[in-house]
């Protein structure tokens, strides 16, 4: 069934019902652009919520930062501004598929809509004028009709009276054949008017008016069709990133899962564990024989404990749950209790090191291409690497000031009474490590007592590596002399094994495949790393 055929007659309903649709898809527009704004709002106010309780840049080192359950919680607050991050992406995409899709196919409706009503307008138009043809026809021929009826009328008067002359006679017959003659033409031409508005009529009831109205009822179709699949986008965006937002919920419930009480507890034993021992006994002060006894005998042998160490206050009570002034932070952890301070002062060793090895290949690394600079002036100018070779000499220097420094406080912060040796990293001008023992000596010893040693990270660097498997290969794209030491010389196509990639000094480590090794310039050569 068509709306050419069944509602061949009802033009202000078809015109009404398609504008009214036009009109919801208007509508349902609205509906998605406000639902968009309530997501970007939400999305919005969820990561701003994140970041107001995520930790700052300078709380993250805290000791709670180390608890499970701070840590379980700052996963909460990423999990949570990713899940922000997929309402911004529900907002996008209704934005985008639903909103401006709808808005652009609403426009060429419209505009279709249009046309199809104006063809409309134009085909009743040319109705009207036709019949209006016909009515004037119509008039023209009744009127003239009258005149040939009363001219007959006349001419039979006038013949029948006896008064009248011949000339008279033939005079109202000619005027009365005059008449009929233009009468019969009226009658013929009203006769075409009519055969041409009826066939008119026909036409604009039975083809062009059904056509229209059944285009206008597909534009109709597919309107409902479109605002549809609109219907069904506003489900399946939202459907679309379930699974994301699944996951951050599953990381939340994971992040609970996560929190571990007793390892809790155990780190604040660890980071908070002054180390001393708990007070011994308040000695008795005999006054009536004038005895000041410096122990009683039940505090005899009683290890040294708080009030030992407070010095010019041990005479004062040393309560657990006294309020403590905030100490003055010094440089060698001296305002921590001992097992704190040693733990810290390791921790920056370990520090100074790893950046004074850092500073020590730089070095290592300007030497070489300050060689192969002096020896191949092409490359560039030795003299333009002087000012980041003294630049590295200077914190090598500093560097190796503060690791004495520190090591000097690490044994004094060492042990109750043992003999203290450990093994630390110390460097030369060549990178290589020697063994110090507390006093700043050489030891010959590779392998300190580990019952005593208090900061033995490092493993000893003199033992026989394995060589290095390669992790790639590279092709020379230029012969290179390598006369300088440290470098291997190449010729131009020659393959070699990378075993170390450039770590931003523009030399690759490589190897020949009878085991020579040496370093390369990197611009010298086309590299390929395995995966």
């Amino acid at each position: 069934m068509d709306w050419g055929t069944e509602l061949w007659d009802q033009y202000d309903i078809i015109e009404k019902h398609t504008q009214s649709g036009l009109e919801l898809v208007e509508k349902y527009v609205k509906f998605v652009k406000e639902r968009t704004e309530i997501e970007q709002n939400y999305a919005k106010q969820l990561r701003n919520l994140s970041k107001k309780y995520n930790p700052k840049r300078s709380g993250k080192d805290e000791p709670e930062c180390r608890l499970s359950s701070y840590q379980s919680f700052v996963d909460i607050l990423n999990e949570m501004n990713d899940y922000a991050g997929q309402r911004e992406l529900i907002a996008e995409n209704m934005m985008m598929n639903i909103c401006i899709d709808l808005t652009k196919y609403l426009q060429e409706l419209k505009q279709e809509r249009k046309t199809y009503l104006l063809d409309a307008k134009k085909a009743q138009q040319s109705l009207e004028s036709t019949y209006k043809q016909l009515d004037s026809s119509k008039k023209r021929f009744e009127r003239e009709w009258r005149e040939a009826e009363r001219a007959a009328q006349y001419a039979e008067k006038t013949d029948q009276d006896i008064n009248a002359t011949k000339a008279d006679v033939e005079k109202a017959k000619q005027q009365a054949h005059m008449r009929a003659h233009v009468a019969e033409e009226c009658k013929n031409d009203y006769a075409a008017q009519l055969q041409k508005y009826n066939k008119e009529k026909n036409q604009f009831y039975f083809s062009d008016m059904p056509l229209i109205f059944n285009k206008l009822q597909d534009l109709d179709e597919r309107r409902v069709r479109k605002v549809a699949q609109g219907y069904t986008l506003f489900s399946d965006t939202e459907k679309h990133v379930m699974p994301i937002i699944g996951k951050c919920l599953e990381g939340i419930t994971k992040a609970g899962t996560n929190v571990d009480e007793k390892n809790d507890s155990l780190i604040v034993i660890e980071q908070n564990k002054s180390g001393f021992e708990r007070p011994g006994d308040v000695e008795f002060e005999d006054y009536s024989e004038g005895i000041n006894r410096a122990s009683s005998d039940s505090s005899l042998g009683t290890p040294k404990g708080p009030m030992d160490l407070l010095g010019k206050n041990r005479n004062k009570n040393f309560w657990l749950f006294s309020k403590k002034s905030k100490p003055t932070v010094t440089e060698d952890f001296a305002h921590l209790p001992p097992e704190q301070r040693r733990k810290r002062l390791q921790q920056k060793l370990e520090d100074i090191c790893k950046e004074l090895q850092k500073e020590v290949d730089q070095s290592e690394a300007l030497g070489k291409m300050k060689d192969v600079y002096e020896k191949n002036p092409q490359m560039g100018d030795p003299a333009s690497l002087a000012p980041q070779i003294n630049q590295t000499s200077q914190n090598i220097e500093r560097l190796r000031g503060e690791l004495n420094k520190y090591e000097t406080w690490v044994a004094e912060a060492g042990v109750r009474g043992d003999t203290l040796r450990y093994k630390s990293h110390t460097f030369n001008n060549n990178g290589a490590h020697d063994l110090l023992s507390p006093d700043g000596a050489h030891s010959d010893e590779s392998t300190p007592d580990t019952s005593q040693a208090i900061y033995a990270e490092f493993d000893d660097d003199f033992e026989d590596e394995e060589l290095t498997a390669p992790i790639g290969k590279c092709t020379a794209m230029y012969s290179f002399p390598g006369a300088s030491e440290g470098t291997i010389s190449m010729q131009e196509g020659e393959v070699l094994s990378v075993v170390e990639e450039d770590k931003g000094d523009g030399w690759t480590r490589v190897r020949r495949s009878n085991g020579d090794e040496g370093y390369i310039p990197t611009s010298y050569v086309t590299v390929s790393i395995n995966k």
